[in-house]
């Protein structure tokens, strides 16, 4: 960085060395283009300074985009901490301290972790990149390939079949019994609504006056442990089987099941601390968030409780509407990539028994669709979906997401992914675990920390599919935490970054491919009288298809 600079210093003080360039500035006659003695401008010497000045300062751009770069990071770090230290009983903040701090990055002015994650006012980073022209080329360029999707399944349905007609059966069956969904959440929204917050409540009105105040917060915390385990935890569980729902549906409620359990615990975790230190202060008021504040939380995109969060001044419908808009447009586009791209890859690798070969052939052609799918996945739920709520809700704060694309070790990666829920893990697991078992045991805490995170995903996919095959559990468990510990963040040449984003396309094209072969295999291989191992026992490797 240091030698980048001098050596930047160097080319924009060298004009202003050259003795020739000195000699042109003593003398009138030779700063213009030299004329012949008709009073004509040489075309050619123009034009061959002008190239040699261009030529220059492309020279010179990189390295001057870089400096600017740096600085302004450098800038925006410095201003953050120094900010935060204002809440932790820093000193003052002047503009002058913040830009006189380039050369140090003072760990001490951060906030302490007890005091948590800190929300700003602060646009998400795609909504600042599609403000770059060359950025948004690339969001053209996906627009582009899904009306080439359209087009392609026009075309080879009407070659084939004779017909110009889209049709969406998959989507249909994808998203079927809706109204049962519907009943679902609403079951689950009133009740996490209502029963957290009275028990949470009725626990801290009661604890000062209780003269045995250690039963009194076990007798609540085992109703809340109940209510998150077996309501929370079980019915909506028992809901998605009972009714056989179909994979998306089962999706949307399990996702809805597990965010309102983070929801739950952030809301007693952050608010517990407040009246036990209410109580030992023997303090009059109680501190209880207002049911506003508790409802606002419930539909905020983000799982850190606050009793107040910085707010947008107004609400930008336009904005909404094309949030929404996109979403709708990234479901349309999956469903497009999965039609041209995995359906005849299936159709075809099913009529062929389980091998080696099927296996590499379908892993590598799966791939590119799910590397589609993950872009797709980031781009409708983190960016869209998120940023449609924080919209309405006027929330602030819309860093869900970070320049993950730019990571050059998955430590990096995990972090910067999904902001929501790492916070969520980062507060509440891995410094809880600190917490509890002293700092000591930081391996531990992330491994902790990683079997939660890997168990989740698992319990998510074996649900949605109806069959449990840990394919995503082992690259995330054993794989994922293996990159983790070996390729840390000290790891930033660019080659780091090719090898996240090759073993990342790698890995989408295995949990493609597998569970794929694991959906049709089980489709068409059904058992009469399945036991529990029929359950747990990958079928695909058995099974074998009868026309």
């Amino acid at each position: 960085m240091v030698g980048e600079e001098m050596s930047l210093r160097k080319r924009l003080s060298k004009s202003s060395d050259d003795p020739e360039e000195k000699e042109d500035q003593g003398s009138p006659a030779k700063q213009a283009p030299e004329t012949p003695s008709n009073g004509r401008v040489d075309i050619k010497e123009l034009i061959a300074k002008k190239k040699q000045l261009t030529a220059e300062a492309e020279e010179l751009k990189p390295y001057f985009m870089k400096e600017v770069g740096t600085h302004f990071d450098d800038f925006v770090t410095n201003l953050i901490e120094k900010s935060v230290s204002l809440d932790s009983g820093g000193c003052a903040l002047t503009s002058f301290s913040v830009l006189g701090a380039n050369n140090h990055r003072a760990k001490d002015l951060r906030a302490p972790p007890e005091h948590g994650k800190i929300f700003v006012i602060r646009r998400s980073l795609l909504d600042e990149l599609f403000e770059v022209d060359h950025i948004r080329t690339i969001y053209h360029m996906f627009i582009a390939l899904l009306i080439l999707f359209i087009l392609s399944t026009l075309v080879v349905d009407y070659i084939d079949e004779g017909r110009l007609v889209l049709e969406f059966n998959l989507l249909y069956y994808a998203f079927g019994q809706l109204p049962v969904v519907i009943c679902t959440w609403c079951a689950m929204f009133l009740s996490t609504l209502s029963v957290p917050y009275f028990l949470f409540q009725h626990w801290a009105r009661g604890y000062s006056k209780s003269s045995h105040p250690v039963i009194h917060s076990f007798f609540h915390g085992l109703l809340l442990m109940v209510f998150q385990i077996g309501i929370l935890g079980c019915g909506p569980t028992y809901a998605v089987l009972a009714y056989t729902l179909p994979p998306a549906s089962r999706s949307i409620v399990i996702f809805e099941q597990i965010r309102m359990i983070m929801k739950v615990h952030s809301f007693v975790r952050e608010n517990v601390p407040r009246v036990l230190t209410s109580a030992k202060e023997k303090s009059k008021t109680v501190p209880v968030p207002t049911v506003s504040q508790y409802l606002y939380f419930l539909f905020a995109p983000t799982l850190i409780y606050r009793d107040n969060y910085p707010r947008t001044p107004t609400i930008r419908w336009g904005y909404v509407t094309m949030q929404f808009a996109q979403v709708f447009g990234c479901l349309f586009y999956m469903y497009y990539a999965f039609e041209r791209l995995c359906v005849p890859l299936f159709r075809n690798i099913k009529q062929e028994p389980f091998s080696a070969r099927v296996l590499v052939l379908c892993i590598f052609n799966s791939i590119l669709p799910g590397v589609l799918g993950l872009l797709l996945t980031f781009f409708a739920f983190l960016h869209c979906w998120l940023n449609a709520f924080a919209e309405m809700l006027r929330f602030g704060d819309r860093m869900f997401y970070k320049d993950w694309w730019n990571s050059t070790s998955y430590s990096n990666y995990y972090r910067t992914w999904n902001v929501v829920v790492h916070d969520w893990l980062y507060y509440y697991a891995y410094k809880d675990f600190l917490w509890f078992f002293t700092k000591r045991f930081k391996s531990a805490a992330m491994l902790a920390v990683f079997a939660v995170s890997a168990v989740v995903h698992e319990y998510v996919l074996a649900v949605c599919l109806s069959f449990f095959y840990p394919v995503l559990f082992v690259l995330f468990m054993f794989f994922g935490m293996a990159f983790n510990f070996i390729v840390n963040d000290s790891r930033k040449r660019p080659i780091w970054n090719v090898m996240m984003w090759t073993s990342l396309f790698a890995g989408q094209g295995v949990i493609l491919c597998l569970y794929s072969q694991e959906w049709y295999a089980r489709q068409h291989c059904p058992l009469k009288n399945p036991t529990f191992l029929d359950y747990i026992r990958p079928r695909s490797w058995t099974c074998r298809y009868v026309f």
